[in-house]
Parts: structure tokens; sequence; C-alpha cells
């Protein structure tokens, strides 16, 4: 995919999750949830081609810039779409599939293990779909299913299967309803 067709591609994904949005050069210009992704992108090509410190730097300056930290070794797939972005942080390990949606104040967190080794796996994974609500804390090397739902500020330390509703401090697993997604998500038909 070209540069111009990502770019495209993320500001039609804030475009449908966000009613709030009213044109394509608000979002371009004032979302800092893209803004972050972004910088992500940029900072993880070097990442991958050994050049660290200036991946780390200028994740750093992303984070104070948009309020969003992003670590540049993090995984992520298509369309991550950040609503109103301010305190969320994706660790080292995170792997994100596509289409995922975060709310504010969500931390996608590692364990901190005796011995284990730069780069060992530690963060989640949120599986293609997911919607990980505010302030929820996703801790430590788990998998979240394929279209699940994370309630706001639920804590979630354990696997989940795919569409499942998890709520509650801690976290309980319950199965997920197509509407209770949808209604997650604010996914939108501007069309009609």
């Amino acid at each position: 995919m070209t540069f111009f067709a990502a770019l495209r591609e993320d500001v039609a994904t804030a475009r449908a999750h966000d009613p709030a949005a009213r044109s394509n050069a608000e979002i371009f210009l004032a979302y800092s949830g893209l803004h972050a992704v972004w910088s992500y992108r940029l900072a993880h090509t070097l990442w991958q081609r050994g050049i660290r410190l200036p991946a780390r730097l200028l994740s750093q300056l992303t984070r104070f810039a948009t309020g969003i930290e992003i670590h540049p070794g993090a995984t992520i797939g298509r369309r991550l779409f950040i609503d109103h972005g301010m305190g969320v942080v994706i660790g080292e390990t995170a792997v994100l599939g596509d289409d995922v949606m975060l709310y504010h104040g969500v931390t996608l967190g590692g364990k901190s293990l005796h011995g284990i080794k730069p780069g060992q796996k530690r963060h989640p994974t949120l599986e293609d779909g997911v919607t990980v609500g505010a302030g929820a804390k996703v801790l430590g090397d788990i998998v979240i299913g394929a279209w699940s739902t994370i309630g706001a500020n639920a804590v979630m330390s354990k696997d989940a299967p795919p569409h499942s509703l998890i709520v509650g401090v801690p976290a309980h697993i319950r199965p997920l309803k197509p509407e209770t997604m949808d209604a997650a998500r604010g996914v939108h038909d501007w069309s009609i």
C-alpha cells in the first residue's frame, strides 16, 4: 500500500468511527490518534532497520505532542483507530491486528518477569477487530480473541476467546452479542 493510500484509509477509518468528524481536513489536521499512528509507522520502520535510538526519540516526541505512547517495536495492523487518545500506552511487544479500536487511557502493558530478555514477548496480542474501552488495562503476554470488546476500566490479564465481552476488575469474560460490539465500536454508515 502506498503512503497516500494509507493516509486515505486512516482518514476513512476515523470518519467511519467518529460521528463528530466534520470533514476529512479536520480529521487529517486535528486527530491526535492518527498523528500518533503515522509517527509510529515511521518509528517502526526505523526500529526494524536497527536505527533504535532515533526511533525511540521519535516515539517520545510524539508522546509529548499527542499524549499517546506507542513503542516503535510494537506490531500494529491496518486501520487502528485511537479515539481521543490521551493516555494511551502500547508496549514494545504488543501485537494489534487489523481494525482495532482504542479509547483514551488504554494501557497495553507488559508484565515484568525476572530473567526476561529484551524484546521477549511480554505485552498483549489483540486480534482483528478488538475494541478496548476508556481506561482499560490489558496486561501481560495474553491473547484477546478477534472481535472482542473490553469494557471501560476493565483490568484484563488472561486470554479471552473470540467474540468475548470483557468487563470488570478483575475482568470477567462473557459472550459478546453483535449489537453490543457495534455499539462499542461506534461504527456508522454515513451513506444513509
